[in-house]
């Protein structure tokens, strides 16, 4: 998530370096990037808490749909037949930082989903599903007192 918000900083300082009209573009990408950050905040502490639907969630939303939508410009660039060196001889230094940046937050989904999916993670998933089970077996559960 680090990175992503890195990106946004970034993206908003290339918008108030192109000038004063770029503030309803501002006001738009945060709008739509601020939720996204926030869903993905209460998403992962749901993960963290063990739960299996946040895990898959997550994958989903941000591993595979979120993923696209940072790759797509770059890959429709490249099949319309713009080269990688041409767009660097373009690009200056806030292009560059900010390519570098989308490759960073790239890389960093991708570890993260692969994380989510090691051994260790689905030990992690396992014992808290047998926690919450039995807890619910025992009456214990989530905002019940236990008696007894």
């Amino acid at each position: 998530m680090a990175a992503g918000v890195f990106e946004t900083v970034l993206a908003v300082a290339r918008m108030v370096g192109d000038g004063p009209g770029s503030g309803g573009e501002i006001a738009i990408g945060l709008a739509m990037r601020l939720p996204v950050f926030a869903a993905a905040l209460l998403i992962a502490l749901r993960m963290r808490s063990g739960r299996a639907w946040a895990r898959i969630t997550l994958t989903l939303a941000l591993g595979v749909a979120g993923t696209a939508s940072m790759v797509v410009q770059p890959i429709r660039a490249l099949v319309q037949g713009r080269s990688l060196g041409a767009a660097f001889e373009e690009a200056g230094a806030m292009d560059i930082a900010f390519g570098a940046s989308r490759a960073l937050h790239v890389a960093a989904v991708l570890t993260a989903v692969v994380l989510m999916f090691l051994p260790a993670a689905n030990v992690y998933f396992r014992a808290h599903r047998a926690d919450r089970a039995s807890a619910a077996t025992r009456g214990t559960g989530p905002g019940r007192a236990h008696v007894g």
